[in-house]
């Protein structure tokens, strides 16, 4: 099977390209960028993928909230004459057995949309301020569940990413949404205290205080997966701000960054099982 991805763009995403790279670099066949305004145009077609990233920056410059317009265009926007929607299209993705990974402004998109704890277009999570009321840039240690269904987190232990936003607090509406995401196995990727390996509510090891650390979501298929850290971001070994420390006999015989095995997880996963 020939594996394409397509990462979204425009309106004020600022990572696409990195996130183009990393999917490279995880296996993809083929990696397309393309606007958002392309798409609704009808200039191409979320059919032809099997993988949809959607990446980080500020989506219509977070008007109304991270995400919010972004998400009202997504879910109700009106495309060119004789296109779909792209509602429906992602309906098809994911009814097809193809994966969306949300990184940053993608993962509060995925919430806005509905598509996260589960897909159920209607909002019941959403990612709100941080704590410390300002913008985090900052690395963390996170820890992988390894009973959850996410595809893109499987035999991951403890991995190192960075952060950048000012909007990363997860918030549940309601106990049961929060009994779903804990039953389920739903909150993949947690932040840890890296002397302990505990998840952790503590500034600045999780940057935000979302309740229970939780730093990632995925739905019950484990398909549709977003998370507040940035996995494009370690691709190279060196990309690590303590490179220098950990490695001062010479690089690494893999100087691949921990970052990458997001993204070829899940593109190992639909190489096997897709369709």
């Amino acid at each position: 099977m020939t594996l394409r991805a397509l990462v979204l763009c425009g309106n004020g995403t600022n990572c696409e390209i990195e996130t183009a790279h990393a999917v490279r670099l995880a296996g993809a066949d083929e990696v397309n960028i393309l606007s958002v305004w392309e798409l609704v145009a009808g200039h191409d077609t979320l059919d032809a993928y099997q993988l949809l990233c959607l990446p980080g920056g500020f989506l219509d410059g977070d008007h109304l909230g991270s995400a919010r317009a972004g998400a009202f265009r997504f879910a109700h926007g009106r495309p060119a004459a004789g296109r779909d929607p792209i509602r429906v299209q992602l309906d098809r993705l994911l009814d097809a057995g193809g994966a969306i990974i949300g990184i940053c402004n993608g993962f509060q998109l995925l919430v806005k949309l509905g598509l996260l704890p589960t897909r159920a277009w209607e909002p019941r999570v959403t990612l709100t301020h941080n704590l410390n009321g300002r913008f985090e840039d900052r690395w963390v240690t996170l820890q992988a569940d390894p009973e959850s269904p996410c595809i893109f987190t499987r035999g991951i232990g403890s991995i190192d990413l960075p952060v950048r936003h000012g909007e990363g607090r997860l918030v549940a509406l309601d106990d049961a949404v929060r009994d779903t995401i804990r039953d389920g196995h739903l909150a993949p990727l947690v932040y840890i205290d890296p002397a302990t390996g505990a998840p952790t509510e503590a500034y600045p090891l999780n940057p935000n205080g979302s309740p229970g650390g939780v730093a990632a979501l995925c739905d019950p298929t484990g398909r549709i997966f977003g998370l507040m850290p940035h996995p494009e971001a370690f691709a190279h070994y060196t990309n690590h701000p303590r490179w220098t420390r950990d490695f001062l006999e010479g690089p690494p015989d893999n100087e691949e960054g921990a970052g990458i095995l997001l993204f070829r997880n899940a593109v190992d996963w639909l190489r096997r099982n897709h369709g």
